[in-house]
């Protein structure tokens, strides 16, 4: 059996709404898609493509900004209307490509198969993934042709995240259940990439069935795949978690599962993989579980990139009146949307709507030393104490001796407060002040340089 992580929390997995319901293509199709050009981690894209130009799906519309960057495709076939900021799932707005759907499906001739995927070299593999605008999409986002290559050679575990252990999304699941072949072909892709024995995939116990289908599949391929079961707990499915249910090796704090030899690997950015290499496909669809009380009709759908959350709900029926909160994204770990105008992401797993009585708060919430946060952070943090210093407005100690960067944002000490006080949007907002702080230093070190530079100028002039 696999190995337990410290903390973590059992909430009701309220999955039982979708996790029988197969995938499930949206109908009809968008009229209209808007094409964030920031949907992973680092500098957003710059577009490509004008108003009036048509284009296919598959169609590069969004070049990288930087190394940590990735391109963004077309998701349907049409008409560019509009390159404009528009609403974001992050907040504020974004700029985005917007496209007229002909419905017609056209695909681009530059969506072309691996001419043999079997004798792929690691840096082709990297090339294929990174042209196919690839991220974590698990929610992370982070850029995946990054994450490989900067794990060659330093990587001897690699690991399949298929714990989905966040309540309600059952995405990946069903994914498990209805294309095993997609999700253990680009496991093996990555086993070849790495030059590793076996590649691990890791699933929480409550989805046996899923992991059976995963083995029969596995023994048909004869792949180098190994599935582990784990226990069910959140956040089994974090990064560091995972890697030492998994493994066994602890990640240090500041570092990454890579500086423990590991890569991890969400499972549907694995089938990503499988779909850029034999199909030539980039990411231009997302499977999306829309679910909770609001919702009448739960479904897990697939839908373009780019199609506005409010054709998610309409295709399960609308929601209930009462319906009072939106969450993109998981309820532990999702971020509350402010309109039904944003779009699906990349990183998109879930839309949830709530109408019952889910809401739990306080109006002035008062810490009672009761020390539950501190026993369920699976990062040993010390949360009673975090939040004391940042209300104190003390964002040096905070970081530097109660480490709370190294914060994953699980959300288990909020579930787990009986004052309920909001503990993670705490410590979020501890974050962005550190990067701001860092952002501000950064910037006044620059304008310095370039002063004393100019002055050097100057003299020698």
């Amino acid at each position: 059996m696999a190995q337990a992580f410290f903390g973590g929390v059992h909430p009701n997995d309220m999955k039982a709404a979708t996790n029988e319901k197969a995938i499930e293509q949206l109908a009809p199709a968008p009229a209209q898609v808007v094409i964030p050009m920031s949907m992973h981690i680092g500098a957003p894209c710059k577009p490509i493509v004008s108003v009036g130009d048509k284009v296919k799906i598959g169609q590069r519309i969004g070049e990288p900004g930087g190394f940590v960057s990735a391109p963004i495709h077309a998701s349907v076939s049409g008409t560019v209307v509009a390159v404009e900021p528009r609403p974001f799932s992050m907040g504020g707005e974004m700029m985005s490509v917007v496209i007229e759907n002909d419905l017609q499906d056209t695909v681009s001739e530059e969506v072309k198969p691996a001419a043999d995927p079997d004798s792929l070299t690691p840096e082709q593999l990297v090339e294929i993934v990174k042209n196919a605008g690839i991220v974590g999409q698990g929610g992370a986002t982070f850029p995946t042709h990054v994450k490989i290559s900067s794990g060659l050679g330093k990587v001897d575990y690699v690991i399949i995240n298929a714990a989905e252990c966040e309540p309600y999304i059952t995405g990946d699941h069903r994914t498990c259940l209805e294309r095993p072949e997609q999700v253990i072909k680009g496991a093996t892709l990555l086993a070849k990439c790495f030059g590793v024995e076996h590649v691990y995939i890791g699933i929480e116990a409550n989805k046996q069935n899923a992991a059976d289908v995963l083995n029969k599949t596995i023994a048909e391929l004869k792949a180098p795949v190994v599935v582990q079961v784990l226990h069910t707990r959140y956040p089994q499915g974090a990064e560091k978690q995972l890697c030492q249910a998994v493994s066994g090796r602890q990640v240090p704090s500041g570092k990454l599962p890579a500086d423990a030899g590991c890569c991890i690997f969400n499972l549907n950015t694995t089938c990503a993989i499988y779909r850029a290499v034999y199909t030539g496909m980039p990411v231009v669809n997302k499977i999306v579980t829309v679910s909770g009380s609001g919702v009448i009709e739960p479904k897990n759908l697939e839908c373009p990139i780019g199609t506005p959350i409010s054709l998610l709900f309409d295709a399960c029926g609308g929601l209930d009146e009462k319906t009072y909160k939106l969450i993109m994204g998981g309820p532990m770990m999702g971020l509350a949307q402010y309109s039904t105008d944003v779009t699906v992401g990349k990183g998109t797993g879930a839309m949830l709507a709530f109408a019952g009585d889910e809401e739990k708060h306080a109006e002035d919430p008062q810490c009672i030393r009761c020390g539950k946060c501190v026993g369920v952070c699976p990062v040993r943090l010390e949360p009673v104490y975090m939040y004391k210093y940042l209300m104190k407005g003390d964002v040096d100690t905070w970081q530097n001796v109660l480490h709370g960067m190294d914060c994953i944002e699980c959300g288990a000490c909020a579930y787990t407060c009986p004052a309920r006080i909001p503990l993670t949007h705490a410590f979020r907002m501890g974050k962005q002040k550190v990067n701001n702080a860092r952002m501000a230093a950064k910037a006044k070190a620059e304008a310095e340089k370039k002063a004393a530079e100019e002055k050097a100028e100057k003299k020698e002039a």
